[in-house]
């Protein structure tokens, strides 16, 4: 892994130019993704970038840095905000503490569906969202699937709120999470994901949540093979744009950016759902014991932690435009 401390490759960024031009009018910009290069973020980034350049006669070239060789996502927004890196493929979460808004598609249980979600990313929702990172130096130029993500555990399957009593669930450490986990009568027990597997195997935790590709790729299914599908959080993933670099841009360029990321979605998209499908089909043949949920009473108690995280006017109006967008008001 390349490693560079942050005042290093800004300086070296600042010092090459990110922005500027070489001498046959060619610019260079970088872009960083924590996810392994065939991820399918990865892949859409470089697609992205392919747009870009093409648009741009040549002139537009994006260097992208996969698999988290410049640092944690939480490092490199920082490092973004301020025109380090030109474009940053960040999960949600990290922006939750940055801007309130962003927490809003974090909520557990507030999407019907993977259509309902992304009904809502492609609609004023999504919009409005991706324009309140602007005050924070961020362009975001548009969001990308992170798929549902489920529980999944040792003991047997979850198919209402009571079997999940006792249960200590690995989350992210995150507020939001582990109040979930608590109002659901589980013990959340924040932990690295690369921890999970030796602590399902030594009984540290009894289970964890995430979506079908991690499940598979963490082999958590080889020592917890009970995977309910309560599709509980849909955070997607956003590409971001420094707003140094984006105001560096001529307005022609800055189209091309903006709709080349645009047209980065539906591949994206399609990329996330044959990963799915191929993790999915693998894992139930392999002899996972898959159930479905009713989400409707493990939603009800979700009300309590909506009430806690939603407290501004603009996050309460986004949040009701979700809820009129649901499957039921489609």
């Amino acid at each position: 892994m390349l490693r560079v401390s942050r005042r290093m490759f800004v300086g070296g960024a600042l010092a090459a130019g990110l922005a500027g031009c070489d001498r046959g009018g060619r610019s260079t910009l970088f872009g960083t993704d924590t996810h392994p290069a065939d991820y399918p973020t990865v892949r859409a980034f470089r697609y992205f970038g392919d747009l870009v350049e093409q648009r741009s006669g040549g002139r537009l070239q994006i260097k992208l840095f996969p698999s988290g060789q410049l640092g944690a996502e939480r490092d490199t927004l920082e490092i973004t905000s301020f025109g380090g890196l030109d474009f940053n493929r960040v999960n949600l979460a990290p922006l939750n503490s940055i801007e309130p808004l962003t927490t809003i598609f974090s909520l557990p249980f507030l999407f019907d569906s993977e259509a309902h979600l992304r009904r809502v990313l492609d609609a004023t929702p999504g919009e409005r969202v991706l324009a309140s990172l602007v005050p924070h130096d961020m362009i975001g130029l548009c969001f990308y699937d992170s798929g549902a993500r489920s529980f999944y555990n040792t003991r047997g399957p979850i198919e209402r709120p009571a079997d999940m009593q006792g249960l200590k669930i690995r989350v992210q450490n995150s507020d939001l999470y582990v109040a979930m986990i608590r109002n659901l009568g589980a013990d959340p027990t924040p932990m690295d994901i690369g921890e999970v597997y030796q602590g399902l195997v030594q009984g540290v935790i009894d289970g964890a949540e995430n979506n079908w590709p991690s499940y598979e790729s963490g082999r958590h299914y080889e020592v917890a093979p009970y995977y309910s599908l309560t599709r509980h959080v849909m955070a997607p993933e956003v590409l971001l744009m420094s707003k140094v670099s984006w105001d560096n841009l001529a307005a022609a360029d800055r189209e091309i950016v903006m709709e080349s990321a645009r047209e980065s979605v539906p591949y994206m998209r399609g990329l996330w759902d044959a990963r799915v499908a191929a993790a999915e089909e693998m894992l139930v043949a392999d002899g996972v014991r898959v159930n479905e949920v009713d989400p409707r009473p493990f939603r009800q108690k979700m009300h309590a932690v909506w009430e806690s995280f939603v407290t501004s006017d603009g996050q309460k109006e986004i949040m009701r435009a979700v809820l009129a967008m649901g499957d039921g008001n489609a």
